[in-house]
């Protein structure tokens, strides 16, 4: 998929697919091979789902201003830097890119036990983050600009707040993947 061009219906059946992906290849796993960690320094499988949760979780609220109608800021109107920036996070979360990322603070997961019901969770707010696309569909998705959730400076337009939910999904999915993938993972 391209995520910098997909389509609202490829974004839905792309989202769809995680929920499924993400219960069928995960949905199983112990307490103990949920919170495993290959290093010190990196995530879980669990800590995997907690941090798409969590940052997930701020886009919920801004949709539904959208969909009562709210006006942009002056922020959210200035031309350019819209385009530019949902452009850029699309390009450095394609999970092909081998760069490094370092999630701001406030959407890094626990460090400690994460609850064995993350999958699940995981899942079910897959199901209103879909319902709230397909709510939007009726919408010009390329000229509405929100902000940024993360980082307040940063804005772009509802279509690549969607286009970075999924490439971000695709990308700590894989991730989490290669934890079960790891020969010391428990079996």
């Amino acid at each position: 998929m391209d995520y910098k061009t997909a389509d609202l219906s490829s974004l839905i059946a792309a989202a769809n697919q995680t929920a499924a992906d993400a219960q069928s290849t995960f949905g199983n796993l112990s307490p103990a091979q949920l919170n495993w960690k290959p290093s010190a320094e990196r995530w879980s499988v669990g800590q995997c789902f907690e941090h798409l949760i969590t940052s997930n979780k701020g886009y919920l609220p801004i949709i539904d201003d959208v969909l009562k109608g709210r006006k942009q800021s002056v922020w959210e109107s200035m031309p350019i830097l819209p385009g530019l920036a949902g452009k850029l996070l699309i390009k450095s979360l394609d999970p092909a890119s081998t760069r490094k990322m370092k999630a701001p603070k406030s959407f890094e997961p626990a460090q400690s036990d994460i609850n064995t019901s993350v999958i699940n969770d995981f899942i079910q707010q897959q199901t209103r983050i879909v319902e709230k696309m397909k709510a939007t569909e009726h919408l010009d998705l390329e000229k509405i600009i929100i902000t940024s959730p993360a980082l307040g400076a940063i804005t772009y337009s509802l279509m690549d707040a969607y286009r970075i939910i999924v490439v971000h999904e695709h990308r700590h999915f894989q991730q989490a993947k290669r934890v079960t993938d790891e020969t010391a993972f428990p079996k």
